[in-house]
């Protein structure tokens, strides 16, 4: 009877291939552990994501290509997770966030904040360690969005500062720490040095993604938190008629200077559909954002349909993601935290390489 081999069964496995990235899972690191006793062979799998579309798949996969070796009766795959770092450097601020994803929109009024706020739960929902910073320092959404924390932000130990907790997910914002109807009137390096404090002075722990929410346009907020953090990528948000969509090639280019991949774009108030009679009404237009998408030559991550369940939710402290996952938009969100981290993933394992540190602007 032929003996099988631990440098068989990798030879073996060199055959699967991870469906997103569309290369071999032992060429992109994903094998971590193989060992051989007698007819049988224990491989360790680690996804570069745990918002992962498919494991059991890639699980039947892996056990179906081992058992092609000679002398393999059998295989057993564990699945791990192992998320790779997106800081694309050397140096980064925190070394404890694996990939930094900010959200933007040309202008406001988009539904930007709506977006993040349940593509952050919805990454949450499937698994991982999720973080949130409102950047949005004029106009902080977040503590209305998300409604009584679980524990309110506060001070710890060597002056940093403990992060909300909001549905298991750590979260900062300017709002925690100035009044309801108080007006935040600051100059640019004001902005600047409370974004450089929410980035270095929080502990902001273990996290796979830090989503940030980013003010609309093309100011100082954007400039900081690209120069303070060598972010994954950015998802654009935007409506789909013509005068959102100008403001959007604004933001992009920006982006583009700044050296940030664009993960996608998603299309808020797609549609509307009226729930007494069904009738389907473009109001803002239609196809926008995924004609940008094509523009840029980026991922349409989907079309969200204006409805009022989403605003409801966002009123009263629960994302729609998560007060009603199976709904209409709740899957659509669901879906589009899949994209959105398959996205972060492609950057991460295969895209374009940007180091950490500033990036001068001309």
């Amino acid at each position: 009877m032929t003996q099988a081999t631990v440098d068989g069964v990798k030879s073996a496995l060199k055959a699967v291939k991870e469906p997103v990235l569309g290369r071999d899972i032992v060429s992109l690191g994903m094998v971590k552990k193989i060992e051989v006793e007698k007819d049988f062979a224990y491989i360790q799998i680690d996804l570069p994501t745990p918002v992962y579309r498919d494991r059991q798949a890639l699980e039947k996969s892996v056990r179906e290509a081992a058992c092609k070796v000679p002398g393999i009766s059998d295989a057993r795959c564990l699945i791990g997770v192992n998320v790779p770092s997106g800081s694309r450097g050397q140096a980064t601020r925190l070394p404890s966030v694996k990939n930094v994803i900010a959200v933007a929109a040309g202008k406001g009024g988009v539904g930007k904040s709506t977006v993040a706020t349940n593509l952050a739960a919805s990454l949450r929902l499937q698994g991982a360690r999720v973080g949130m910073l409102d950047a949005d320092v004029y106009g902080p959404s977040l503590p209305t969005m998300l409604g009584e924390p679980e524990e309110p932000a506060s001070t710890r130990a060597g002056n940093k500062i403990g992060p909300a907790i909001y549905y298991g997910m750590s979260v900062i914002s300017v709002g925690f720490f100035t009044e309801r109807d108080g007006a935040v009137v600051w100059r640019g390096p004001m902005v600047h040095k409370l974004l450089q404090q929410f980035v270095e002075d929080v502990d902001w722990g273990e996290l796979d993604y830090l989503i940030v929410d980013l003010p609309p346009g093309t100011g100082d907020a954007q400039l900081s938190l690209t120069q303070l953090l060598p972010l994954t990528g950015v998802v654009i948000v935007s409506t789909p008629q013509e005068v959102a969509l100008i403001d959007v090639e604004k933001a992009v280019s920006m982006f583009k200077k700044l050296e940030v991949p664009i993960l996608g774009v998603i299309e808020n108030m797609s549609y509307y559909i009226c729930p007494t009679c069904g009738h389907h009404d473009d109001i803002f237009a239609r196809g926008g954002g995924a004609k940008l998408a094509e523009t840029l030559g980026a991922p349409f991550l989907g079309e969200v349909p204006l409805d009022r369940k989403v605003r409801y939710g966002g009123d009263i402290g629960r994302p729609i993601v998560l007060g009603a996952p199976e709904s209409e938009h709740g899957k659509i969100f669901l879906e589009t935290g899949l994209r959105v981290a398959e996205g972060a993933m492609k950057v991460v394992l295969s895209g374009p390489r940007r180091p950490a540190g500033l990036v001068q602007v001309k």
